[in-house]
């Protein structure tokens, strides 16, 4: 399933669309379902290599995505504690928030500038994070077996 969101991030997307905004974010889907299923540590470990790749392919300020997947993945394997992580609709909002979250920490992170800030983060950020709930939600129920909770005694 990981190396399924990674060719559909690296290899899908950028070869059928040139403008990428409202466009589902597979590494972020692939923080957040693995975050949710682990410790605050390994999300937050977890979400320092995803941060380190975004940060490596994009024009943002270097260490802005590091430290935006980190704070996600850490809040989203912290928050495994206080939600059930097996129900649907819990992930579909998981995906939505934490992706939210992390455009807009980036966004803030980057230096983005103020004008542009609100339309940002009011418009092309929840279109995105919509369309990665949407995938999350196809992916868990796809997957559903593979991505359950086991509790070990």
């Amino acid at each position: 399933m990981l190396v399924v969101l990674l060719l559909l991030e690296f290899y899908l997307v950028p070869s059928i669309v040139e403008v990428q905004h409202g466009m589902p974010d597979f590494l972020i889907l692939m923080l957040l379902l693995l975050a949710i299923r682990e410790e605050p540590g390994v999300g937050a470990l977890t979400g320092f290599m995803i941060g380190l790749v975004v940060d490596v392919l994009t024009p943002a300020h270097f260490g802005a995505g590091i430290l935006a997947n980190v704070l996600v993945g850490w809040g989203a394997a912290y928050g495994r504690g206080i939600f059930f992580a097996d129900n649907l609709l819990v992930n579909a909002g998981l995906f939505f928030i934490g992706t939210w979250v992390r455009d807009v920490l980036m966004l803030l992170f980057s230096g983005t500038a103020l004008q542009a800030l609100p339309a940002e983060a009011l418009l092309w950020a929840p279109m995105q994070s919509l369309s990665t709930a949407v995938v999350g939600v196809v992916v868990v129920a796809i997957f559903r077996d593979w991505l359950a909770i086991r509790i070990e005694m």
